[in-house]
This record gives structure tokens, sequence and C-alpha cells, in this order.
């Protein structure tokens, strides 16, 4: 049986504050960034996980493998812990998700654009279509 988890980490990026939000199970892996600005306490973030996780934006899902607890040699997982917490910001999977839900969204701005510049064509189009057919119809 394959079972989910989440991850909250909070750390400084200058000049901001950020939560990393990680979610991931059955293979796949998603992540999220929610800029705080100064430095929030436990139950602010707390309220904010409460209001906003349902508004919360994911990357879309990275195949690989999930982290979840195993069976290990409790000092090799102690040892992993404390370099979790050593090392700052977020890590490579959670870059990959970030900038992979980045180019999403820089691809739908790009359609949209597209589509809004195609639309302004057609009209700049019928107005010069409509001007010719007003001048031919004489008075």
């Amino acid at each position: 049986m394959e079972t989910g988890y989440a991850r909250l980490t909070v750390y400084f990026e200058d000049p901001f504050w950020v939560g990393l939000f990680e979610r991931g199970g059955g293979g796949t892996w998603e992540a999220c960034k929610v800029t705080f600005g100064p430095e929030p306490k436990d139950c602010e973030v707390y309220a904010f996980l409460l209001e906003n996780h349902r508004r919360l934006q994911f990357s879309p899902a990275l195949k690989g493998q999930t982290s979840a607890a195993e069976a290990a040699n409790p000092k090799r997982r102690q040892r992993q812990i404390r370099r979790e917490l050593e090392r700052p910001g977020c890590g490579t999977r959670a870059q990959q998700a970030l900038a992979a839900q980045r180019e999403q969204g820089r691809e739908a701005k790009q359609r949209s654009a597209r589509e809004d510049r195609e639309a302004e064509r057609e009209r700049q189009f019928a107005l010069r279509r409509e001007k010719r057919r007003e001048k031919h119809r004489g008075h």
C-alpha cells in the first residue's frame, strides 16, 4: 500500500521568508512556493495552511521516487535529518518542480498573448474592410 506525504519548509530567501510546500505519493511529486514576507510565526503558518491549502497551485507532477520513511538504520536516518536541516532553501527536486510550474505558466501566457494578437488583427482587418466598403458605397 502506497502512502502519501506532505512537507512544509520555511526558509529565508533574501529579502523575504518563503514557504515550500511539497507533496508526494504513488510515485509522483509536486511542489508549491509561497512568499510570506516578514518572518512568520508557527501559528501564522498554520493559519495560512488551513485557509489557503485548497488554493495553492502545485507544479505539474514529477515522476520519481517518493521520500517515504524507510525502515533504515536509525543512525543513518539521524544523519540524513541533520543534513537536511543544515541545507538551506529548497532541494533539487523542488527547484525542478517550480521550474516546470514557471514554464507551464509562461506557455499559458504566450498562448493567451498570441490569441489576443490574433483577435486584434482580426478586429483591425474588419475595420479596414468596413472602411473600404463605406468608401465604395458612394453618397
